[in-house]
């Protein structure tokens, strides 16, 4: 039995992300899938990474997260706001170095809602004076 150092939800636009915390040697699973593989593009997997870079623990937890909704840009956002909020919840120390890049505070920029009646969310449909 594999024991959870920290369990805590990371969140931006649409995607949830929950992430384990455990003891290990650096291995990071999304979905069942390492994360090289599971984000094509490297730049997701550098914002993956970049709480355990900031905080010096590259190497020291292996990371279990489930990720749901979004699209890759938001889910690699939620996977970095859940495994700070998961570095604090095991270790304060933490805590101030992840605030200063602001790794804790949650994106909340969604995409807004169509209206009815307009094209889209703010674009209206072409007026015709004939």
């Amino acid at each position: 039995m594999v024991k959870n150092l920290a369990l805590c939800t990371g969140r931006r636009k649409t995607a949830i992300a929950r992430v384990f915390l455990r003891e290990g040697n650096g291995k990071i699973n999304v979905n069942g899938k390492d994360v090289n593989d599971y984000f094509a593009n490297p730049s997701f997997v550098f914002v993956v990474k970049q709480p355990l870079g900031v905080t010096a623990t590259e190497g020291k937890y292996d990371l279990l997260i489930t990720v749901k909704g979004g699209g890759p840009s938001g889910q690699a956002g939620a996977c970095r706001h859940g495994i700070s909020r998961a570095l604090v919840e095991y270790d304060e120390t933490n805590k101030a170095a992840l605030r200063t890049n602001g790794f804790l505070t949650r994106d909340s920029r969604m995409v807004e809602r169509k209206k009815f009646g307009q094209r889209g969310a703010r674009r209206k449909f072409q007026f015709s004076k004939r």
